[in-house]
This record gives C-alpha cells, structure tokens and sequence, in this order.
C-alpha cells in the first residue's frame, strides 16, 4: 500500500479518538520522561495484514516510536504470536495504541476470513471476490486485506466497473436496453458484469457483449447448469448464500468467481493486543 490510501483514515481515526485535547488519561498518569517496551500479539492464529497502517498511527502520534515488524502482512499466525515491537515513550504508545489496534484488528480479520474462503476452494476454478459491503470510510483498507487473504477484488466503486441489478434492468426496461447503454457510454475498455436471478436471464444475457454474468442466489445445480449454458463465452460469477460451509460446493459447479459481502461487512476482528513489558 502507499502511505496516500491511508493517511487521511488514520488522520480521522486519531481525530476522533483525541479531539485536540490529547489523551488526558495517559498525560495525567504517566511522567513524560517514562519510556516502555511493548509486544504487539495475536491471541488467535490467522492472516495478519496492516502492520504498514499500524505503524503509521504510532509514527504520527509521535515520530520517535519505534515500531519493529517480526512477521508480514500475508503471514499465517499461531495463537500468541507476537507481530511487532514497539519502543518509545509510553505515553505515546498508550495514545496511538487503540487506533492501531482497531485497524490492525479489522484488517486482519477480513484477511483471515477470506484466507478461509480461499482455502476452502482450494483446486477449484474459482476466485473469492469482495464487494462494495465494506465499512464507509475504510474501503481502500477492506480491499487491501481481501488481496493479503489471497482473494481478489471486484470493482472498487460506481466508478470503476459497470454492474447492472435488477433496479438498473427495471429501470432501462430490459437486460439488452441496459447492457447497450452502458456499453456506449463506457466503450469496450470497461467491464460489465450483469447480475441475474434465473436461467433465462442467463439466456438474455448471453444475447449481448456484457463481459461477466453474475448469478445471484442460484442453486448448485442451476449454477452448473449456467456455467454449461455459457460455454465459455462469458465470465460467470456466483453469489448470495456463501458460508464456509457451502463455497465448496458452489466453486465445484465451474464458476469462475465467488463474491462474498459478508468478508468485509462482517468478518469478526482478529484478537490483538498490546502487551507492556513489566
């Protein structure tokens, strides 16, 4: 990541946190001349990503922090592993610690829970693909850590990639009215993925020069069957209804992507904390 996808959240997040007035529990309880030695520790195994934005918070809260990496974003963790250590004054580590760790923690855990989705599709065709369901402000973060958790993404936003949806159909009449539109208004160069709800809309689709139809809430079978109905002529996507426990059997039908909303909406944070040295 560069530091410009990220600077400006980590700017918020402080903000928010010290409000200009500082940390007045760490400057009223601690002398400043007081300096510590802290371990940054995962007390969960998982996929570590965003030690780059960790360090950041403690080096804009005060730059004479030391933050020492001891993995790297994209490792697979045990439990009590420590990730990084970090020296300087410890009223500057207790001030930039929560804001670290809440990144660090989030991005983390939507590593590890794509890492999962990835595994688990291991020798298939498919590719796990995030969404636009990512927490407002922190999308650049989400996105980073699905690519850590060896998942890929899909657009980044409205302006980036054409997705047609039912409204978009409804609105524009019909699949082949929506398609054309788009397609003379964005050029060849930008793709345009068609979201469909049954076999027929498959048909539909594959009348036109959309580049991927993504199938929403299908069932293996009529996900094998589209994938057949495609023959190879359009990228096909699956979506809705992807656990664990089901993505297997979903990639097992040929699709060639999986998009998963709930890896950046709802993947629980990875456990980490911040350990002083007594």
């Amino acid at each position: 990541m560069n530091i410009g996808d990220y600077a400006d959240i980590v700017e918020n997040a402080l903000g928010e946190d010290l409000a200009g007035l500082g940390d007045v529990t760490s400057d009223s309880v601690i002398p400043p001349q007081t300096r510590s030695e802290a371990n940054l520790v995962a007390h969960q195994h998982g996929v570590i990503a965003g030690l780059e934005v960790a360090a950041h918070v403690f080096a804009r809260v005060d730059d004479t922090v030391v933050f020492e990496p001891v993995v790297a974003d994209g490792d697979r963790v045990a439990a009590e592993t420590t990730l990084a250590l970090v020296t300087g004054p410890s009223r500057s580590i207790l001030t930039a610690e929560r804001t670290a760790l809440n990144l660090l923690a989030r991005m983390s855990g939507v590593a590890t829970a794509t890492a999962e989705l990835v595994e688990a599709v291991a020798g298939t065709s498919a590719r796990i693909t995030d969404t636009r369901k990512t927490m407002p402000g922190l999308r650049v973060l989400d996105k980073y850590a699905v690519t850590v958790g060896g998942g890929v993404n899909h657009r980044m936003g409205l302006y980036d990639g054409v997705m047609i949806k039912d409204n978009h159909i409804v609105a524009a009449g019909d699949i082949r009215t929506a398609v054309t539109r788009a397609r003379e208004s964005v050029g060849p160069a930008v793709k345009i993925v068609v979201e469909v709800e049954s076999l027929d809309q498959v048909r539909e689709v594959l009348e036109t020069d959309a580049d991927r139809v993504l199938l929403d809430n299908l069932t293996p079978a009529m996900l094998s069957e589209a994938v057949e109905m495609t023959g190879g002529r359009m990228e096909t996507e699956a979506s809705g209804g992807v656990t664990r426990e089901t993505v297997r059997a979903i990639a097992e039908t040929g699709v060639g992507f999986i998009s998963v909303g709930w890896i950046t909406h709802s993947a629980p944070q990875l456990d980490i904390a911040l350990d002083f040295a007594s």
